[in-house]
């Protein structure tokens, strides 16, 4: 028994519904042939003195059959609803009115593109996800250190990190399935150090043959809330210049050389976007860069051809999410303005954001110790030097409460949400 007939097969849980809302369809009707009843026969008359025989009022009779019959096919429907949902998604049966609210809600959420990569595009997902299900996250494709790195030189494919981290921030699902994902190996030989989110996607990769096609396969196993795109499909490398002279190619390179970067480029410098991206950047509602390392998670993504281009022409809400402290041989001493100035001048002088989204809140003492002693300090705010760029600063407090020191990421997205909310009224 194949497709449409297989709801009939015993045990499915679902005939009883069916059948108790055809009986609730059959009442509903029988109830509203009664209550319209016209003589218009001697036997039509003769069944209406049978049933004032054995009913006393017939025009309640009718209207308890009406009422019996939508009560019925109410029952029935909710059932039949419920008894499929308590098999594909078990938790969710309980509200099940909340669960449709809450999606609908999500459905006509903002249009939401966010460009960026590392942990810091992952914290800023988690928030906005709770806002919206049209989110688009584009992702660089530069990484060539640790797990991500040895992927990319072992099977000739794109480094799959930052994509993993983004799909699993996007994740609406189990938290034993995230942990799962996000695992890494600690043993095993040829398997240590690697995630097993970055293994399932490359051999997802290799059984659809494509990189692209893998991540929508993976985004289907996490229920990911959005989608996720890589900057380029081209296989990229970062190449820094110093201020020096010298030069280094190799994003997980680029800070060892505890030197200040004059200049970051792409090699290739040719790499070609996706067109989905470009598509999401143009009918994009609020658009959002960072938070991130500036020069090998933020920068790299606008260094693929178009997309500065279309970041310039693009009508929406456009904001920087500026770091919250500095990171050691990448952007030492380096100010909120200095982050926006090197921002644009990587895109060539275009203004690409009108806002900048930046921290006040202090540290505490012993964040404020712990951090100093890797040589990392928060990222000083100099609003009047942000303003010169024409660039609105935005101050708010958004440090999560934990030992480390990141963005909390309600706070982030809620602030960035407002900011639609008021652009609109």
């Amino acid at each position: 028994m194949k497709g449409r007939y297989r709801w009939l097969i015993p045990g499915m849980g679902v005939k009883r519904w069916i059948a108790l809302m055809i009986l609730g369809v059959l009442l509903f009707a029988l109830g509203i042939i009664i209550w319209d009843f016209h003589i218009s026969s001697p036997a039509e008359a003769k069944l209406l003195r049978l049933l004032n025989h054995y009913v006393n009022n017939v025009a309640v009779a009718a209207a308890v059959l009406v009422v019996m019959g939508i009560g019925l096919g109410c029952l029935g429907i909710r059932n039949l609803i419920r008894s499929i949902i308590e098999v594909v998604s078990p938790d969710e049966v309980e509200d099940l009115a909340e669960v449709v609210y809450r999606r609908r809600s999500l459905e006509r959420g903002p249009r939401i593109v966010v460009i960026g990569g590392g942990t810091g595009l992952s914290t800023l997902l988690r928030g906005l996800k709770a806002y919206s299900s049209n989110v688009t996250a584009i992702v660089t494709v530069a990484d060539d250190g640790g797990s991500s790195g040895r992927i990319r030189e072992e099977l000739g494919i794109l480094p799959p990190g930052d994509v993993r981290n983004t799909l699993v921030a996007l994740a609406d699902t189990e938290p034993l399935m995230e942990q799962l994902f996000q695992y890494r190996f600690s043993w095993g030989e040829g398997l240590t150090g690697h995630s097993f989110g970055n293994l399932f996607i490359a051999a997802m990769t290799d059984i659809t043959g494509d990189f692209e096609t893998a991540i929508r396969q993976f985004s289907k196993v996490l229920a990911v809330r959005g989608i996720v795109l890589p900057s380029t499909l081209t296989k990229v490398k970062l190449k820094a210049k110093y201020t020096d002279g010298t030069e280094v190619i190799g994003e997980s390179k680029i800070p060892e050389a505890q030197k200040k970067i004059e200049a970051i480029s792409l090699v290739p410098r040719n790499a070609e976007p996706l067109p989905e991206a470009l598509e999401a950047i143009e009918n994009a509602d609020l658009i959002v860069l960072g938070p991130g390392s500036l020069y090998t998670s933020v920068i790299p993504n606008l260094l693929v051809n178009k997309i500065c281009t279309a970041l310039a022409e693009s009508a929406a809400l456009k904001v920087y999410v500026c770091n919250v402290m500095t990171q050691p041989g990448e952007t030492d001493q380096m100010s909120a303005s200095d982050h926006i100035k090197a921002i644009i001048k990587h895109a060539d002088g275009r203004k690409i954001f009108d806002y900048a989204l930046i921290n006040n809140q202090r540290l505490t003492a012993a964040q404020a110790r712990k951090y100093s002693s890797e040589n990392a300090y928060p990222v000083k705010p100099d609003v009047n030097q942000v303003k010169k760029y024409d660039v609105n600063p935005i101050m708010a407090p958004l440090l999560d409460q934990g030992d480390l020191v990141r963005h909390d990421s309600q706070a982030l997205a809620q602030a960035l949400i407002k900011l639609v909310v008021e652009s609109k009224s």
